[in-house]
């Protein structure tokens, strides 16, 4: 863990076009913006190349960081919305390339045998609650920074967690059965 006034300086420094600065920044915040958008994609490779976009990105906009902001929810913010433009690229690539179907939307149905995990159990829930959970309960970052970063009022917050894991334990337990 770097100190905050350390990770001051090294951001200080990364604005002034120190590469090996921000390298040491990247290091420090790597595993947890990556085990962030696991829980988001549910696809680690997806994840990774997510991560890896969510650090350019940062270098590039790294002059418009403001002092004072806490750099791990800057990077929360810019990884969560990296995943909501590639699901949209997605959704518009499938949209390109399968054909119109009878009306249904596709749907994944789970045999009755495949023994649910934390993943899959994950990847059932609305994307913002998705972001939401794996924020603030596994991340441990605060209602009314997640708010902030998601762009939802606090309460709306609260709400997709206490949903969110009366979801998955319901959908876990159903797949102890």
């Amino acid at each position: 863990m770097i100190p905050s006034a350390a990770e001051d300086a090294l951001v200080e420094q990364a604005q002034s076009g120190s590469s090996q600065a921000f390298t040491r920044l990247v290091e420090h915040h790597q595993q947890a913006i990556r085990a962030f958008l696991r829980r988001l994609a549910g696809d680690w490779a997806e994840a990774d190349d997510l991560a890896q976009e969510t650090f350019v990105a940062a270098w590039l906009r790294l002059a418009a960081f403001r002092r004072g902001t806490q750099l791990r929810l800057w990077l929360y913010g810019i990884a969560y919305h990296k995943f909501l433009a590639s699901r949209r690229a997605s959704l518009r690539r499938r949209n390109r390339e399968m054909p119109a179907a009878d009306g249904e939307s596709p749907g994944v149905t789970p045999d009755a045998d495949d023994r649910l995990d934390l993943r899959r159990a994950m990847m059932a829930l609305p994307e913002k609650q998705r972001a939401a959970v794996a924020l603030c309960l596994a991340a441990g970052i605060s209602h009314g920074d997640v708010a902030e970063l998601l762009g939802l009022p606090v309460g709306t917050v609260k709400s997709y967690v206490q949903r969110g894991r009366a979801t998955l334990i319901s959908i876990l337990e159903r797949g102890r059965d």
